[in-house]
């Protein structure tokens, strides 16, 4: 069976997860004819798939617990997670990752790129208040530019966050460096690294908008 992780790159701050499952779903998100029904259920089972391992290193703390037989020993996560979704895209992206941790908090960043500069322009920020006391996992389908990921890592680092994971669909290799240029210690986890960003800042190959497609806007 193909590991689900495969490349680590950048000195392991980003990993390309692999797995023939995870392969097909992508392509079914890739094909213009899928419907936004199936492109949410589709883009939230890689969420899911992708979260199980891109968290494998969580701290835990041994707890006694009573089983109905008799008293055992057990290991809980040792802080609360929070699941940031980048609106509105990473919404569909987040219920995969609450399939893996239902009890996670959610924040919400609402960042919408301007089509002129490319540049996000903020017009939501709801965060836990204490999103700093475990880890954060920062989700959005794509990574483009990396300017929205960028702007919400400023967010959630000025609001305390110090374990930041973003988990996204399909990255550029321009985004990729322009996130890792900005934020030393965040880690980027992705199903598929494209070839490149065209003219007007969309993802080759890519799937189109996200956003659009999952919620029958385009």
């Amino acid at each position: 069976m193909a590991p689900l992780v495969g490349l680590h790159a950048h000195g392991g701050r980003l990993v390309v997860h692999d797995h023939p499952v995870l392969h097909h779903k992508l392509a079914v998100l890739r094909d213009p004819d899928t419907r936004p029904r199936d492109f949410r259920a589709r883009l939230s089972e890689i969420a899911a798939l992708m979260t199980y391992t891109a968290t494998r290193h969580l701290p835990v703390e041994e707890v006694e617990l009573l089983t109905p037989l008799e008293r055992t020993r057990g290991r809980v996560l040792a802080a609360p997670v929070t699941v940031v979704p980048i609106l509105r895209a990473g919404l569909a992206m987040a219920d995969g990752v609450l399939m893996v941790f239902p009890e996670a908090r959610v924040g919400h960043l609402g960042l919408a790129r301007d089509e002129r500069s490319l540049q996000p322009r903020a017009y939501l920020d709801r965060l836990p208040a204490d999103v700093g006391a475990g880890p954060v996992l920062l989700v959005d389908p794509m990574l483009a530019t990396g300017g929205s990921a960028v702007a919400a890592l400023h967010t959630l680092r000025a609001a305390g966050a110090r374990d930041v994971l973003l988990l996204c669909l399909v990255a550029a290799p321009e985004g990729v460096d322009r996130v890792l240029e900005a934020d030393l210690d965040v880690s980027i986890h992705c199903a598929a690294l494209d070839r490149q960003l065209d003219p007007r800042g969309y993802i080759l190959p890519g799937l189109g908008d996200a956003g659009d497609r999952a919620f029958g806007t385009t």
